[in-house]
């Protein structure tokens, strides 16, 4: 987010954004819903999955932590008399939500919702102008707050890792001497920096600033640290035969998820340099293919599944293990947060 708003659609009653939500079939098929399951989509967004669950007579709980997304959802809540229950949650919190007996499923759609860039006002996208914000739920810390207060290697920092931006030492030191004397306020006054600085060549499938953008977006939403958490309250929600679908969009959640999967497969880990590492009992176990990508059809219809990957996983029986951050490469930008304030 990835995070914590989903991609989707409607139905003719629901009344929310039209929007074709990213491996539907893919993600249904997995998750094997009916009449007596129990799913949890942690992501509603525009209820492209919700949708199609309650469809298959499954029973829905969602969550979103942006509360537009919730009240949006309403009317489909009451299309579907009490089997879709809406909460305003980040997703990391999702075993809070989860019935005493256990989920059947938990879906993850870990990318920012179509409402959310739409909306200028939400800041999410340079192709919009509008306030520098960038925040999913509304509160905490801005990305003109990370901008504008940030130390340079902060940003450095968070523009390289997160953006994975090559330039990430030239902008950052170009945003310190602009904002010195004027502050950035729009989404559209720090793409014109980028682009002054790192300017767009005929060969650029995107814009300069888009590495950038993701990086505020992913930061100031803390998506990784919200992705690791959300695996781990999914492990201890699901009952046993519960399944965990994943759908990412960024290289850098895709290697969380696969990590996850990976050290709660039950194998034994280790090298030829290293001793072997006694092996665990195994928390899940994959469904098909260990990572599923859009056909060519639907990578052609909607750019946006063109780097969605979907990962799977079936709970055992075995009891959930501790949250461990440290089996995730995950970078200590916590500290970060408050901006030097």
């Amino acid at each position: 987010m990835a995070a914590n708003s989903g991609s989707g659609e409607t139905g003719a009653e629901g009344g929310l954004v039209r929007h074709i939500p990213v491996l539907l079939e893919e993600v249904v098929e997995a998750l094997e819903p009916q009449a007596g399951k129990v799913i949890l989509d942690g992501t509603f967004g525009a209820g492209g999955y919700s949708s199609a669950l309650l469809a298959a007579g499954a029973e829905v709980i969602a969550l979103d932590r942006d509360p537009t997304a919730i009240a949006a959802g309403q009317k489909l809540a009451d299309a579907h008399k009490g089997r879709l229950t809406l909460i305003h949650s980040q997703f990391s919190h999702l075993a809070d939500h989860a019935p005493e007996e256990g989920l059947d499923g938990v879906v993850l759609d870990i990318g920012v919702s179509s409402m959310q860039i739409d909306e200028a006002e939400r800041g999410f996208s340079f192709q919009k102008n509008g306030p520098l914000d960038m925040r999913m739920s509304a509160e905490g810390v801005s990305a003109a707050d990370v901008v504008n207060r940030a130390k340079v290697s902060d940003l450095i920092r968070i523009f390289g890792f997160l953006g994975e931006e090559k330039q990430a030492g030239r902008i950052a030191r170009a945003i310190e001497k602009r904002r010195a004397s004027e502050p950035f306020a729009t989404t559209r006054d720090l793409a014109n920096l980028i682009e002054s600085v790192n300017p767009r060549k005929a060969k650029d499938k995107i814009h300069p600033a888009t590495r950038v953008f993701q990086a505020l977006r992913i930061f100031v939403n803390d998506e990784l640290g919200e992705l690791a958490q959300a695996l781990f309250a999914a492990e201890r929600a699901l009952k046993p035969g519960g399944r965990l679908v994943v759908v990412t969009f960024h290289s850098l959640e895709d290697r969380i998820v696969k990590q996850f999967f990976s050290d709660r497969s039950g194998k034994a880990s280790g090298s030829r340099h290293l001793p072997m590492v006694e092996a665990k009992p195994a928390i899940f176990e994959p469904v098909g293919k260990s990572m599923i990508t859009a056909s060519d059809e639907e990578a052609e219809a909607n750019p946006r599944a063109r780097s969605a990957k979907l990962r799977a996983g079936i709970r055992s029986a075995a009891p959930p293990r501790a949250a461990d951050l440290s089996i995730f490469d995950l970078p200590d930008l916590a500290s970060l947060a408050k901006m030097g304030a």
